[in-house]
């Protein structure tokens, strides 16, 4: 592969209530910082806690920031249209403060319409009102004023005007990334055709952004992937225990009836589940991976034992990554603290 940075991924799904979920998944940063993991991306749902497990990233990420000291602190993502700008510029901006300028701020449309609604927002308005709010956190971060006015950010924050990602599941959006010299977010949740890969749908967007950045612009790819590296004595516990999560997958995101063989579930939904030796060869086989900066990996929809994910994340640092070439470390994860980017017209 390509190099790319090792990053984790959550949704906080653990199973208790949430102020346990919330607790172990600082347990699983700790421990992906302990063991190399250059970056942390949290994810951001709204009302639906089956789905996701936390509507607020930036508080989550506020207590990571004090109990960690080197590894990336990401949104994947902020659903930018349902916010509103200024707060999104002014959380993200003290995050950075406190971890010492450790935040990367991953944006985008969002792709649940019925979250709309409760925010008093249009879904069929998102892409416009996204343009419209991406202006306003560019201005702020770089301290032009807020909204035609006088006022600045405060604390101001202008390395994250050059730490924005954009998620996107279509070619152009791809383009219009790599335009703004921003990074890419790519998601295993890509819709695809039947008999498509996922490679097939994403490296495509890989080069309509790669083809768009700006000269000097220091390309940006983060491939977030699901993954849980397992011993081999724990293997059959591990794929029972996945058992409901994947064919729940298969009914939601695959729109099948969610029977068959899980291991072929598994396979369509681009769920990495097995051995060192398994989890290996699946990976190599995913051709984005391979154009990518970053590759984050999250443990749903498998959904595993708190205990085996932090098992996981010390194979995936101790023995995946090694094989897959992905890095690890100090050096990775002060990478992304000292990003810097040619200037551009959207980023000025």
């Amino acid at each position: 592969m390509s190099g790319a940075r090792l990053g984790f991924f959550t949704r906080l799904l653990d199973a208790g209530t949430d102020g346990e979920r919330y607790h172990r998944a600082l347990a699983q940063v700790r421990a992906a910082e302990q063991h190399g993991f250059a970056s942390l991306w949290v994810a951001q749902h709204h009302f639906d806690r089956d789905e996701g497990g936390l509507p607020s990233p930036f508080p989550f990420l506020s207590a990571a920031a004090v109990q960690t000291e080197r590894i990336a602190l990401g949104t994947g993502i902020v659903t930018l249209p349902i916010d509103d700008p200024i707060r999104v510029a002014e959380d993200a901006a003290v995050v950075n403060a406190l971890s010492g300028g450790r935040v990367q701020l991953g944006i985008g449309t969002g792709g649940t319409p019925s979250s709309f609604a409760a925010f008093q927002r249009s879904s069929d308005e998102r892409r416009a009102i996204q343009a419209a709010h991406v202006e306003v956190l560019r201005d702020a971060f770089g301290g032009r004023g807020i909204r035609g006015t006088s006022s600045v950010l405060n604390p101001p924050a202008p390395d994250l005007a050059v730490r924005l990602w954009q998620a996107t599941f279509s070619v152009e959006g791809g383009r219009r990334a790599g335009l703004d010299g921003d990074g890419l977010l790519l998601s295993r949740t890509q819709p695809k055709e039947p008999g498509q890969t996922l490679h097939d749908v994403q490296l495509p967007i890989v080069e309509a952004y790669l083809e768009a950045l700006p000269s000097g612009v220091e390309p940006r790819i983060l491939a977030s992937r699901t993954a849980v590296v397992v011993d081999p004595a724990d293997l059959d516990a591990a794929w029972q225990a996945a058992d409901p999560g994947l064919r729940r997958l298969a009914r939601t995101f695959l729109k099948q009836d969610g029977a068959g063989d899980l291991r072929n579930i598994a396979r369509l939904t681009d769920t990495h589940l097995g051995t060192v030796d398994e989890v290996v060869a699946s990976l190599e086989a995913d051709l984005t991976l391979g154009r990518a900066t970053d590759v984050a990996f999250q443990v749903h929809s498998v959904d595993p034992a708190h205990e085996i994910t932090l098992r996981s994340i010390e194979l995936l640092a101790t023995e995946v990554a090694p094989r897959l070439g992905l890095r690890t470390g100090a050096e990775a994860a002060d990478e992304l603290r000292n990003l810097t980017a040619q200037t551009t017209g959207a980023l000025a």
